[in-house]
């Protein structure tokens, strides 16, 4: 049986993408390979994925599918089923071995909501600028085929539980306000002791320490870069009491606030 998309759909080596929603009628197959890497991420339905040597690999929403140059395949929407996915080919000549994997046949599982739109918006800006094809569109494709590629590397290298991934999301957009341990336990659907608990597990650190670790990152950049005193920055932080935000900018920077804004005053003269 012969596949009319089979061979070729493009020059290999270029990149190109589309969004595709496939019936069990939809499937690809090459004996030889390409040149060039696949990604794939489906948003519905489900895909299969066959390569040589192991068993055939299931592709469904919220995962993203890596296939090697080189690798012997053949893909399809799975029986009964439709695919519902955005596609990329790309070269490897453009991206970082660091941020792709070994194996011929990589997928990843997506379990993070916000994670997952942030990759759905990634491949989004893809395809549009890839139809575009503007000024700087390859550039542009490629930003954010990196951006999704250091997601997925950054989840491979330090498995969180997505509820702590998400208190950690949460705490970055609410950093200027009053925290409570159980409205952000509410949020991810734990009770406050389960959340503190798999929160220390994970990081190594309690929430209000990685809240604190935050503001202070923010102060200091703020101490350098602004016009703004130590007083002003602390409630800008968030930090309620002064004296608390002295301690622990000493804490994690070894001097205090206006000791830290007159070293980079200094530096920049």
């Amino acid at each position: 049986m012969t596949n009319p998309w089979s061979y070729p759909l493009q020059n290999e080596g270029i990149l190109y993408s589309d969004h595709f929603r496939e019936s069990d009628a939809y499937w690809i197959e090459r004996p030889e390979g390409r040149s060039d890497w696949l990604i794939a991420f489906t948003l519905a339905g489900e895909g299969y994925f066959q390569v040589p040597g192991r068993e055939t690999a299931l592709c469904g929403p919220g995962e993203i599918a890596l296939l090697k140059p080189g690798t012997p395949h053949r893909y399809g929407t799975s029986s009964g089923k439709i695919w519902d996915f955005f596609w990329v080919h790309f070269s490897p000549e453009r991206i970082e071995a660091s941020l792709l994997p070994d194996e011929s046949l990589a997928v990843r599982k997506i379990d993070n909501e916000h994670a997952r739109k942030r990759i759905y918006r990634a491949f989004r800006r893809i395809l549009e600028d890839w139809r575009q094809q503007g000024d700087y569109w390859e550039d542009l494709c490629y930003g954010a085929l990196r951006e999704i590629l250091m997601l997925l590397e950054r989840r491979r290298r330090r498995k969180l539980d997505v509820r702590v991934e998400e208190t950690l999301r949460l705490l970055s957009r609410q950093m200027q306000h009053p925290t409570r341990i159980d409205e952000l336990a509410r949020s991810v659907g734990l009770s406050p002791s389960r959340l503190s608990h798999l929160f220390k597990e994970g990081t190594g650190q309690s929430i209000i320490d990685s809240l604190n670790e935050m503001r202070i990152r923010q102060a200091a950049l703020l101490l350098e870069h602004s016009g703004r005193s130590a007083s002003e920055v602390c409630y800008e932080v968030g930090f309620q009491n002064y004296n608390h935000f002295i301690n622990q900018f000493r804490k994690r920077l070894g001097m205090s606030p206006t000791a830290y804004k007159k070293q980079k005053r200094d530096h920049w003269k």
